[in-house]
Parts: C-alpha cells; sequence; structure tokens
C-alpha cells in the first residue's frame, strides 16, 4: 500500500494512528505495559499494509519473521561453543541472502547463462515479494547483531515489530537492530511520544508528501513522458533535460517517502536516523554517500567493508573494499547489468578519490569545480541506473553527446520547457542545494520558538499537504521509485 495511496491517507494512517493511541492509553490505565498490546496491533496493521496487494504476501512475511527469530535464539544459544556460534551464523547468513538470490536474481543469472553461452534454462518468472531486498538486509542485520554481542536475541513479538514496522519494511529507511531494540524495551515502560515529538512527525510527514507528490511525481511523470516518445526523436537539450529532471526526481522520491517513514515511526515512538542530507551540495562521490541513503551506508559499513577489514589491513586492501562494498550496492539494488555498471562507476569513482585525496593537486582543486564535477558523474550515473537494458542508456546517453543525432525530431525541447516545469525545477534544485545552509536552520529554529511564526510554519505545511493531495487527485503517476528494490 503506497504511502500516496488515497486509502492509506484517508483510512489506514488516521485508524492506524488512532488505535494506536487509543490501544496505549487502555494500557496505560491498565498498569500492565508488558502486554504490549499497542506493539501487537502495530504488527498486525503492518501486515495489513504489506499484504494490501496480495495475501500471499502476508503469508511469506510471517514465515520469514518466524525463521528470522529462530535463527536469532539458534545463534544465541550457540553462544557457549565457539565453532557451533560461527556455524549458526554462517548457515543464518547464507539462508537469508539465499532467500534474496532465488527470488530477485536467479531469473536474471539464468536470462545471463543463456545469453553468453546459449543455453536453453528455463525461467522461474517469480513474484518478487514486496521490500525483500529492505527485509533481508533488516534480517541480517538482527543476527549479526547477535553474533557480536551488540544486542539480545528478541521476542517472536519484537522480532515480527521489528521486520514488519511499515513505515520502514517496503522501503527503508533500514533500520539496525541493535538500534531497533533499545527503543522496543523504552517504549514498554513509558510513553514515548510528547506533544512536540507528534507535532514534529506531522510535520515531517507532510514535508515529505510535498517533495514526493508535488516536486517527485512532477518531475517523474515529465520524464516518463519524454522516454515515451524517444522513437519519435529527441534533441540534446530534451536529453539533458530529462537527465536533470530525473536527477531531481529519484532525489525528492526517495527523501520524501523518507520523510514520511521517519515522522510516522515518530508518531508510535521510534526515532531513526536521517537518510538523506543535501547530497547534491557533495564534493566529492565519497561525500555524496555519505549524504545520500544514510542507513543504507551505515549497513554496508557494519556488515560488509568492517568484516573485510575495512582501512586496517593496508591501502591496496582498503581500496578493494571499498570497490566490493560499491559493486554489491549496485547488485543490492536490482537484477540487471546496468545497475552492476552503476555500482562499479560508484566504486571506482570511490577509489580514486582515495588515492588523490590527500595529493597538492588535488587540495589546490576549487570547491566549485570538485562540486561540478562530481554532480556530472551523479547525472550520468544516474542515467545508466534509471535505463535498462544497457543498450537503451547507451542509446541515451549517445544522444546527450550528440553522437546519435535524428534527422527530424516530432517533439522538441521547447514542448517540453514549460514555464510550470521551470519553475518546479528551479524549485526542486534550490531546495537540493542552497537550503543545506546553516542560515536556513538558524531560522527553522527561532521559528519554532516563536508562538506566531510556529502558527504561519504550520499553515504554510498544511497549505502544501492540501495541494499535495489536489495534486494527487489529478494526477496518474504516483510510484515510488525504491518500492521495486
Amino acid at each position: 500500500m503506497p504511502f500516496t495511496n488515497f486509502t492509506f491517507l484517508f483510512l489506514f494512517f488516521p485508524l492506524c494512528v488512532g488505535g494506536y493511541l487509543v490501544l496505549w492509553g487502555i494500557q496505560k490505565k491498565m498498569g500492565k505495559m508488558n502486554l504490549r498490546i499497542g506493539d501487537i496491533f502495530l504488527v498486525l496493521v503492518s501486515l495489513v499494509f504489506y499484504g494490501w496487494v496480495g495475501l500471499d504476501g502476508i503469508l511469506y512475511l510471517c514465515v520469514y519473521i518466524f525463521l528470522v527469530y529462530v535463527m536469532g535464539k539458534t545463534i544465541e544459544k550457540a553462544a557457549g561453543s565457539v565453532d557451533k556460534f560461527k556455524i549458526a551464523v554462517g548457515i543464518a547468513v547464507l539462508i537469508l541472502v539465499g532467500i534474496l538470490y532465488f527470488y530477485k536474481y536467479i531469473d536474471f543469472t539464468l536470462q545471463s547463462l543463456n545469453d553468453i553461452l546459449q543455453t536453453d534454462f528455463n525461467l522461474f518468472y517469480l513474484l518478487v515479494p514486496l521490500g525483500i531486498s529492505f527485509i533481508t538486509f533488516s534480517a541480517i542485520s538482527y543476527v549479526a547483531d547477535i553474533y557480536r554481542g551488540d544486542s539480545t536475541a528478541g521476542s517472536l513479538l519484537d522480532v515480527a515489530l521489528y521486520i514488519s514496522f511499515f513505515p520502514k519494511a517496503v522501503s527503508g529507511p533500514i533500520v539496525l537492530w541493535k538500534d531497533f531494540q533499545p527503543q522496543i524495551k523504552a517504549r514498554t515502560k513509558a510513553w514515548a511520544v510528547n506533544d512536540a515529538r507528534f507535532m514534529y512527525g506531522l510535520n515531517r510527514i507532510m514535508v515529505g508528501y510535498a517533495k514526493k507528490v508535488l516536486l517527485a511525481d512532477s518531475f517523474g511523470a515529465m520524464v516518463a513522458d519524454i522516454q515515451q516518445k524517444l522513437a519519435g526523436g529527441m534533441d540534446i537539450p530534451t536529453a539533458w533535460w530529462c537527465a536533470l529532471l530525473y536527477m531531481l526526481q529519484i532525489y525528492y522520491d526517495f527523501a520524501g517517502y523518507s520523510d514520511i517513514a521517519l515522522g510516522l515511526a515518530e508518531l508510535f515512538g521510534f526515532r531513526f536516523k536521517e537518510n538523506f542530507h543535501f547530497p547534491y551540495v557533495s564534493a566529492s562521490i565519497t561525500e555524496f554517500w555519505r549524504r545520500w541513503h544514510i542507513s543504507l551506508g551505515a549497513w554496508f559499513r557494519e556488515y560488509i567493508y568492517i568484516p573485510l577489514g575495512g582501512n586496517r589491513k593496508g591501502k591496496i586492501r582498503t581500496l578493494v573494499n571499498l570497490f566490493i562494498v560499491f559493486l554489491v550496492t549496485g547488485i543490492w539494488h536490482g537484477a540487471g547489468w546496468n545497475y552492476i555498471l552503476w555500482g562499479a562507476i560508484n566504486g571506482v569513482c570511490m577509489v580514486t578519490e582515495r588515492c588523490i585525496r590527500d595529493k597538492k593537486f588535488y587540495l589546490r582543486i576549487p570547491y566549485a569545480v570538485k562540486w561540478a564535477v562530481t554532480m556530472f558523474v551523479v547525472l550520468i550515473s544516474w542515467e545508466i541506473f534509471r535505463l535498462t537494458p544497457l543498450s537503451e542508456g547507451a542509446e541515451v546517453l549517445k544522444i546527450m553527446f550528440g553522437i546519435t543525432k535524428f534527422s527530424s525530431v516530432n517533439f522538441s525541447f521547447a514542448y517540453y520547457f514549460t514555464p510550470k516545469m521551470i519553475i518546479l525545477s528551479v524549485i526542486g534544485v534550490l531546495g537540493a542545494t542552497v537550503f543545506h545552509k546553516k542560515c536556513f536552520h538558524d531560522i527553522y529554529t527561532k521559528v519554532n520558538e516563536s508562538k506566531l511564526l510556529f502558527v504561519v510554519q504550520e499553515a504554510i505545511l498544511f497549505g502544501l499537504m492540501i495541494l499535495a493531495v489536489m495534486f494527487m487527485i489529478n494526477s496518474t503517476y504516483s510510484p515510488f521509485i525504491y518500492f521495486q528494490y
């Protein structure tokens, strides 16, 4: 059930929040906080959310949750024997990765073998469970944190809440078990949400809807329209315009989703770490990945980069580890050569920057030049990420650089460069860059210290939310890009 679904916004969301608050109040009045009827309610509504597109999804998730729970208990019991301990966690990770591979990559592997070796393996054509990549990473975090001693195995209810919690289950952010478990325990002892925190959650939700519906969906609709008309020709300005719009779309789409998810989590007493921090102000790919999809970067650092040795085993090994991490990042995003190439490009850039970051010539390069080069790499790599198969991506890149030219173009740049898109694009660029400056943070702090300005802020946010709902009514484009991962 997407967040931009009217059923979610006007039925599921109010019933879920209202029901949770009522149950929490009943539990508090009874003086039996250990009953956790609120958490049971959250698990049930999360299963409904996950299984909205099909009841088989609920069955899959329930079986998966029980499997992860058993794995955690098995690993914890094996702690007395080093060999059994390692074997238990190794088998657990292999099973979890195997499930992900089977559902998401088996057909890609077989098709690639058929293309390369001229074989005729039959494909499975499996229906990939919703959010399987994010759920798998949560499950691996659960067993790995127990193995490391960073946390303990939870009850079946704890595991069910961690895996299924609907604000994060489908598209993140990826929350580590060692960060999630303490919040579960804290919420069983006292009411975790005060008025200020509840209002903060609602504000994040409204900001998220504005980013997603007003900006990302507008950019996405235009990108889809341009791509659909590719057969009729495309001029160079349109190709670059489309690339810029997608660059803005994928940021506001995922950042908007993350805002909604973080806001929802706040309403239920959970505080998750930020997932985006103005990535388009970065002056290097290294900085970009510190600001983009932060929860994914934290997961890879914790469970792949550090176990590989991190930067503790020499320069060459560090560079290899970095490249492996980003190659796996590309593979995680999808079963396609474009994702693998996208990951490899980021990996090469990271390795290159690590090699030259302390060189005098690099330190002397002006920030503006570094930023421009970084954004160029990001823009081109997003085009590779967006277009599959690779041949389609290559064709668009050829158009962008003037290698492929059309004798006639049915729809030129002037057709797409409308006043509405110009205004939205300017807003999108400013929102993704300029607003990171400290002065805007200071303004926000002052607004919240003034009752009058706070009322004005809330009125503006509510107005944006109403406008977003109006856009939702009139728009046919609303998919979240990261729902497919």
